[in-house]
């Protein structure tokens, strides 16, 4: 019989922290703040400094310890979610000290735990969905999500509580009609752009995708909207192969949450201030979203992002600004001064070479966009050299999961 572990709060990823008997930090996931346990017999992983377990018996529930309504949750233990299991209340603070303790570790940064602005839906947010597939002979045995203790097991995918009802009543459709798709499929993406298409991205190893025509007009009688198919090679571009090729990007990169993450660019451009006439960068600029606000605002804009297809929608919708299609670090020397610079990094953060032309010509006023606390931690830290961190807000743009959006305002010290 193992000892009973109190959880006393949540690590990054989602899982559970609590201390064993020899005073060794253990990791355990599904568990909650409060909650007291025993964990599952033969789980224990011990590590030098720390250990991992499963949970074995919820001896006592935490206070925000709730029922989760999704049943892959449950019995599938589907990966995509890290915090069902907790009180929407709950989330938020997990988050809020997510943030700060690693801003405060890692960057050494003297900051309190962030403001967090909630989510403006708990459930049904989300406007894409990335499923893998399990082989078989012919078509796909299993289409879905990874359990978060199996990764390499694929459970077939009913039903996904955070994502947007319109693409779920695509997959209620598509999904007896898995033979129409390419073969061998490796993963399927569904996805609702901003004029409400769905988007059908289905990568595959073998032949190109030659019926997607019959399978897209067998959607049409039963999903309402436009449906676009691409095929997507493995390592390689996709395309359109069914339905109108102009429009939205489906593969470019936008968030999942759109709404949470109009608030939170919206936000991260008001805190530049006065931009009326001034040159401002927007580095990881995508599809142009901020620098629509920036326009907004009378900012001389200047885009960066090295997706092409995401450069020529913007630069379709917004002429007023400058697209370039280039990774951020290969263009900065031949870019105008700037008096502000937005940054919205991928999760690896900023470039080095980004960072050393930030700090070596600091620019008045940034505002950084960040996915992922740890990396912004250090990119924070190799810019406090010249930079004063003056704000930092978290935006809750994944419910239900331990991700979560953070904005640092930083001024040229």
């Amino acid at each position: 019989m193992t000892d009973i572990v109190t959880i006393i709060g949540i690590a990054v990823g989602g899982d559970g922290v609590g201390k064993l008997s020899d005073g060794r930090v253990v990791f355990v996931p599904r568990t909650a703040p409060g909650d007291r346990i025993r964990l599952r017999e033969g789980s224990l992983q011990r590590h030098r400094s720390y250990a991992r377990a499963e949970l074995g018996e919820l001896v006592a529930p935490g206070p925000g310890r709730v029922t989760p309504p999704c049943p892959h949750y449950v019995n599938d233990h589907c990966g995509g979610c890290q915090l069902q299991h907790l009180a929407y209340d709950e989330q938020l603070k997990a988050k809020r000290a997510i943030v700060g303790e690693t801003l405060r570790r890692l960057g050494k940064l003297k900051l309190e735990d962030p403001e967090i602005v909630e989510a403006l839906d708990e459930w049904r947010y989300g406007s894409k969905i990335s499923m893998a597939a399990k082989g078989g002979e012919g078509a796909a045995k299993a289409v879905g999500l990874h359990p978060y203790d199996r990764p390499n097991f694929v459970f077939p995918l009913a039903d996904c509580h955070i994502t947007d009802f319109r693409l779920m009543a695509l997959w209620r459709e598509l999904r007896g009609r898995l033979a129409l798709l390419p073969q061998p499929l490796t993963r399927l993406t569904l996805r609702l752009d901003r004029d409400e298409r769905r988007h059908i991205i289905a990568e595959s190893a073998g032949e190109p995708w030659l019926n997607a025509d019959e399978l897209r007009r067998a959607l049409l009688g039963s999903v309402d909207g436009a449906i676009v198919c691409w095929w997507q090679p493995v390592d390689g571009a996709a395309r359109v192969v069914a339905g109108p090729a102009t429009g939205f990007p489906a593969t470019a990169f936008e968030q999942v949450n759109p709404g949470m993450g109009m608030i939170t660019r919206r936000w991260a451009v008001e805190q530049l201030g006065d931009v009326r006439s001034q040159t401002v960068w927007d580095l990881y600029g995508g599809i142009g979203d901020t620098a629509a606000l920036l326009i907004e605002r009378g900012a001389n804009v200047v885009s960066v992002d090295a997706d092409e297809k995401a450069v020529s929608w913007g630069r379709a919708r917004l002429p007023a600004a400058r697209f370039i299609a280039a990774k951020a670090e290969d263009v900065l020397p031949s870019l105008p001064p700037p008096h502000a610079v937005v940054l919205n990094p991928p999760p690896a953060g900023l470039h080095w070479d980004v960072s050393l032309r930030l700090t070596s010509d600091p620019a008045p006023k940034v505002v950084y966009i960040s996915c992922d606390p740890a990396t912004l931690a250090r990119d924070l830290q190799r810019l406090n050299v010249n930079y004063l961190v003056k704000e930092v807000r978290a935006f809750d743009l994944f419910p239900q999961t331990a991700h979560v959006e953070t904005v640092a305002v930083l001024e040229a010290a």
